[in-house]
């Protein structure tokens, strides 16, 4: 697996926190030193978690399971479309939808709707349609496509779930957690770790942090999928999940 080096990530300002009367108390171990107000994060620590996360996502990838990205902020939203769409795992860059993890079987009737518009115009159905109807059909398509496109392949939940600023996307953190999905998350100063599995402490904020963050977890992943395809055993999947979960109990330890 490829490392991330230290030059990099400083390149990249991964190490900048937010002013330091909005931290986070629990995120005093992975602060370096405070500049001009500003707390620096500790970039050994970084490494040392990341490290860890992209081992665990490759064990994920490698067992054929799926991994739901989740990045509704803006500088990160065409990041995590180009990146995670090119490892075929399902994302969320649009508002999240409550429930979407708790209430999974709503989430698969409204991406079968969309499949059924999709098949209207391949059976002959569509042309049944007045004008109005298809006007309508249309705008549900598209409000559809927005929302949950990009999930589509998603066929049952997800074996993790790797957010982008917990702060912003709490409400897709408290479903993961209350399903006991383990929880991948790059954690900015003003954020409490103790919340994710795989907190991984990093400025959440800048593009180039999130970019280079997102090219290492989607590169275990890719590596993943590539030892899968060449083994191709079900003891792989076997074993590769039973890491996953035992590494998940050693950070709640």
């Amino acid at each position: 697996m490829s490392k991330v080096s230290f030059d990099s990530l400083l390149d990249a300002g991964v190490h900048f926190g937010h002013l330091k009367r909005k931290w986070n108390p629990a995120m005093a171990p992975y602060i370096f030193d405070e500049k001009k107000g500003i707390h620096i994060i500790d970039l050994n620590k970084t490494i040392a978690h990341l490290d860890q996360a992209c081992a665990a996502m490759k064990q994920i990838a490698k067992s054929g399971k799926k991994v739901l990205f989740v990045a509704t902020k803006k500088q990160a939203k065409e990041i995590i479309a180009d990146k995670v769409s090119a490892v075929n795992m399902p994302f969320v860059t649009e508002r999240w939808s409550g429930g979407m993890l708790t209430n999974f079987q709503t989430t698969r009737k409204s991406i079968r709707k969309m499949a059924s518009i999709d098949k209207m115009k391949t059976d002959g159905t569509w042309e049944t349609l007045n004008k109005r109807e298809r006007l309508f059909k249309t705008r549900q398509r598209e409000k559809l496509e927005k929302n949950f496109g990009s999930i589509a392949d998603m066929t049952r939940q997800p074996a993790a779930i790797f957010l982008v600023d917990i702060l912003k996307e709490h409400i897709a953190l408290n479903e993961a957690k209350r399903l006991n999905i383990p929880t991948f998350a790059m954690v900015d100063t003003n954020s409490d770790p103790r919340l994710v599995d795989f907190p991984i402490p990093a400025n959440d904020d800048a593009t180039k942090s999130i970019s280079i963050i997102l090219d290492a977890i989607c590169g275990a992943i890719k590596e993943g999928l590539e030892e899968r395809k060449s083994a191709g055993t079900g003891k792989d999947k076997e074993e590769a999940t039973e890491e996953v979960a035992a590494k998940v109990e050693e950070t709640k330890e």
